[in-house]
């Protein structure tokens, strides 16, 4: 017992003083300018401020406008940085902001830490131990990901392993939802997908449909939806350890308008770029191409999204997916911390001008961002059909599409030892930062007083 508690000790002290640390270097952080650059310093904080404003306007009015104003955009989104660079070096001040920018990153890191351990718990997905399956059957893309199929004998592994392999033909177009019904039809106990996520979602379905386990090989060139499965992104092989050594994670799947989807379905900019036929092949070109008119509502429908009691109007953007993306750490952005928690993420976005562009970047809780939770999703447009992306498929859906969550409908197989999902950061809460830091034991993180076994409140971990 008292060497546990002398662990549980250590690692609280650690963590107020990653609290202090974390303090001291955002305190030093703000109070570097002021006592080097004084006046001057805050002026040239404030024209900082500005000139990242005005990068941000620059950047907006590249992706609405044309010709010469593009061309000028595009001027001023690069020269507004470099102006501020140089303003801040001829003060001889440049080295202050780097330092007090590196103190800023400092006291994010060690405050993160410091609450890390205070009460939050990574999120784990209950594993189902089942039997291999006798007749698994796979579904193979050899152009996805740059040929991973071939690059990582992902086919001859599987056989190996004893699946049926179906490799899709680049010049014959066939149906996978129809090749997986009749592999089921022919006794396949367990249907997998090495390709991108559209084609794992309509396999997804029809294991969902009949109740059998589901396989994800990495292979293809996103791989979101294995990367949120904590699969091997850099070893697709290693996906087919499932096979002889696996455990099942019973995971949700979304449906848009009868669709199946892994990751999300797009509405909107993006619901009308992918139809273009050249975005596969230029995707940066075909959208500024699209992007003035789609943006400023001269072309594409006009949106209406109804969820968990809020009405979307006009946004320019939305975008509903299968669980919520992280939004509380950068380095987690287009991530889901979980699969299984059976409800949608939603997300909308409205902009009508630089400014507004710029209020989006700079505050989280900008008004032309929408970010909600639903069980349910209606997106309604002036027109009888939506262009629409499911997991980077182009789809046109009649309207409304009406968007959905099966909870859990999803066996999916996957390797017993895996990467795994990182575990999400915790939000910088600065207020239990200060408690952290000021506490002299246990009582603000666990609500145990520290102290020798006499001690009033002192509770002994068992």
């Amino acid at each position: 017992m008292g060497v546990e508690w002398y662990a549980g000790e250590r690692a609280h002290r650690k963590q107020r003083w990653s609290a202090r640390a974390s303090l001291a270097a955002v305190t030093l952080a703000v109070l570097l300018p002021l006592l080097y650059g004084g006046l001057g310093g805050v002026l040239l904080l404030l024209t900082g401020a500005a000139g990242l404003a005005v990068t941000v306007a620059g950047l907006w009015w590249t992706l609405t406008r044309r010709g010469a104003p593009r061309a000028a955009a595009v001027l001023l989104a690069v020269t507004a940085p470099l102006a501020v660079i140089a303003m801040f070096d001829a003060a001889n001040l440049l080295w202050v902001v780097l330092l007090s920018l590196t103190l800023w990153v400092l006291a994010v890191w060690s405050g993160r830490y410091a609450l890390r351990s205070t009460g939050l718990r990574p999120v784990r997905v209950k594993e189902h131990r089942t039997p291999p399956p006798l007749r698994p059957f796979l579904v193979m893309n050899p152009r996805s990901g740059g040929a991973k199929v071939e690059r990582f004998g992902l086919r001859e592994k599987a056989e190996r392993l004893g699946a049926r392999v179906v490799l899709l033909d680049a010049d014959e177009r066939r149906d996978v939802t129809q090749l997986a019904r009749e592999a089921v039809a022919d006794g396949a106990d367990l249907l997998g997908v090495a390709g991108g996520d559209g084609t794992q979602a309509l396999v997804a379905a029809v294991a969902a449909e009949h109740g059998l386990p589901f396989l994800v090989v990495s292979a293809g060139t996103r791989n979101h939806f294995a990367m949120d499965l904590g699969l091997d992104r850099e070893d697709p092989a290693a996906c087919l350890d499932a096979l002889t050594d696996g455990v099942e994670l019973h995971v949700d799947l979304g449906f848009a308008g009868g669709h199946p989807f892994v990751n999300n379905v797009s509405f909107g900019v993006y619901g009308t770029v992918v139809q273009d036929p050249a975005y596969r092949d230029d995707k940066v070109g075909t959208a500024l191409g699209l992007l003035p008119e789609l943006l400023t509502g001269q072309s594409g429908p006009r949106l209406t999204a109804r969820a968990a009691g809020r009405t979307l109007t006009d946004p320019q953007a939305v975008l509903v997916s299968n669980n919520p993306y992280r939004r509380d750490d950068p380095a987690g952005l287009g991530r889901r911390e979980r699969l299984d928690s059976g409800v949608l993420g939603v997300l909308g976005i409205r902009v009508d001008n630089a400014a507004e562009a710029a209020g989006l970047l700079l505050d989280p809780e900008a008004s032309g961002l929408t970010v909600l939770t639903a069980h349910e999703v209606v997106v309604e447009a002036d027109r009888p059909a939506i262009d629409v992306g499911i997991d980077g498929e182009a789809f046109v859906l009649p309207a409304p599409v009406h968007c959905r969550i099966a909870p859990r409908a999803l066996r999916v197989r996957v390797p017993r030892l895996r990467p795994g999902v990182p575990q999400a950061q915790p939000p910088l809460d600065w207020r239990r930062l200060r408690k952290l830091a000021a506490a002299v034991g246990r009582t603000a993180v666990t609500g145990h007083a520290v102290g020798g076994s006499g001690r009033r409140g002192w509770t002994p971990h068992r």
